[in-house]
Order: structure tokens, then sequence, then C-alpha cells
């Protein structure tokens, strides 16, 4: 059984710009990046199927992913963006799978780690969004900063048939080390059943130029114990992750990491949660 790859991005700057793509150290990332580019790379990892995440809070991208989804037999899944505030998310909503690939929507994100109130994925008419995310049979994916965990479990406490998936454990502070209070709220959100995790992001949450797995080993294992290794799956975030590695030495890092578990445990972490959790 292949591996899914539960989360990565693609982005053509002649159609709109990435403008989070700023400054010197991301000048790498400034180009265009295609499936077609993943695609050699996923040969030679045991990656045969794949998740699309979007990237930017425009409406347009979503379409776009899903469409290249339809033409794809690599990807498995798109988690695509709506505006959760509004006052007719269903209609959006179907109107997203009403278009070609839009069987292919599995889930919805917002870049909530740029929002500047720490709540607001608690507020009433994000948590009516959110309910109706539920109701379209859709997950959502949580991209956060650390101190804004506690209103990702305030927000799951609070729809229970909704699930929420953890994109990146969170962004915690690898690179300085620190576990707490990273470590905590993590689990807090973690004892809810309606939650899981992806194991990405790490290597460039930690030193790009200095990380090892051993760094990256009390972070994985905090959530590997929090979670269980049926709620986590294998996300590579490429490209971001070149920043600080390449495609393969992600694969081989997370494969070291997850070492010590058993065969079925690893299945889950590298295919059965993604299927489980993208499949519906």
């Amino acid at each position: 059984m292949g591996i899914i790859d539960a989360h990565h991005h693609v982005w053509d700057l002649s159609v709109r710009d990435q403008d989070w793509i700023s400054g010197p150290e991301l000048a790498s990332l400034r180009r265009d990046f295609a499936l077609s580019d993943l695609g050699p790379q996923t040969l030679v990892t045991g990656v045969d199927r794949t998740v699309l995440v979007q990237t930017i809070t425009v409406a347009e991208e979503t379409p776009e992913l899903l469409a290249l989804a339809a033409e794809s037999d690599m990807v498995a899944g798109v988690v695509g963006w709506t505006d959760l505030t509004a006052s007719d998310v269903a209609g959006e909503l179907d109107r997203l799978r009403a278009l070609p690939g839009g069987e292919w929507l599995r889930g919805i994100r917002h870049q909530v780690q740029g929002e500047p109130d720490p709540w607001w994925l608690t507020r009433p008419e994000v948590l009516r969004g959110l309910r109706t995310v539920a109701a379209a049979g859709l997950v959502y994916d949580v991209v956060v900063l650390p101190h804004q965990l506690p209103a990702a479990a305030s927000a799951a406490r609070h729809l229970p048939e909704l699930t929420f998936v953890l994109d990146h454990l969170g962004k915690p502070p690898i690179a300085s080390g620190q576990l707490e209070p990273w470590s905590q709220a993590v689990g807090e959100l973690a004892s809810l059943p309606n939650t899981v995790c992806k194991l990405s992001g790490m290597v460039t949450e930690a030193d790009w130029h200095t990380w090892t797995v051993d760094a990256l080993r009390p972070y994985a294992e905090t959530v590997l114990d929090a979670f269980g290794p049926r709620r986590l799956m294998f996300g590579s975030d490429w490209p971001v992750c070149t920043l600080a590695a390449s495609y393969a030495e992600v694969v081989d890092a997370t494969g070291a990491l997850l070492a010590g578990l058993g065969p079925d445990e690893k299945a889950a972490v590298w295919t059965g949660t993604a299927e489980h959790v993208y499949g519906r």
C-alpha cells in the first residue's frame, strides 16, 4: 500500500501572486510549483496519493485546485478555502462541489495563524460556518500558532460533529527547543475525539540549516502520545519544506520518527488515517 502525503501545495505566480512569499529567506519559493514538479519526487519515496491544500484566502484558488484534482490520478483530495463568516457558506460549498473536480473537495482551511484575534475560531459567525462545513460532510484543517490552540480546542468542543485536522502540529517552537506551553495546549486539543493531527511542517519550525531527527523527536513523540498513531497522518508540506529539507529527506525523517511503532501503527500514519479522514 502506497503512502499518502496528506499536505502539499502548488502555485503559479503568473496566475496569482503569493504575497506571503517575501524577503530573502523565502526567495527559493518565489517560483512556480506544479504537480509535475512533485510527481518525480513521490515516485522515489513510495508516495502515490496526495492531498492538495490551499495557500491563500481567495475564492478563485479552490476551483483551480479542484480542476487539477480532476486531471490527476495523484490527487486524492483537496482542502480548499471559503469565507466561513459569509451568510451562505452552504451555497458556496454546493457551488464548489458542482464544479469540475468538485467531488474531490474534502475539507476547508483558513489561515487562522494570520488572524490577530487569538480566539477567532470561537467567534459566533465562524462557529456557524464551521457547523455548515460539518453538515456538508467535510473536515476542517486548522493552521494555527501555539497561542491559538486553546481556541481550536474550544471550537472542537463546541462542534463534536466536525473533524478538526491540526496542520503542522500547531507549529511548535522546535528551533528554540521549548515544549511548553505548546505541549499542554496540543494535549488538550488531542483529548477531544473529533481531532486528528498531521505529522508535517516540522523541519521548517526547526533550524533550517542544522535540524536533526533528534531535534524533531520530542515534538513528534508529544503528538504520538497525545493523539495516538491512528489519529496522526504524514504530510510533507512541500514545497515549503524545501526551505529546510528535500522531499525525500522529509519522508526519511518521518520514517525515523516512526521507527519504534508496530506495522499497523506505521500504516495508520502513512496511509490509514488520511484515507479515513479525507476519503469520505
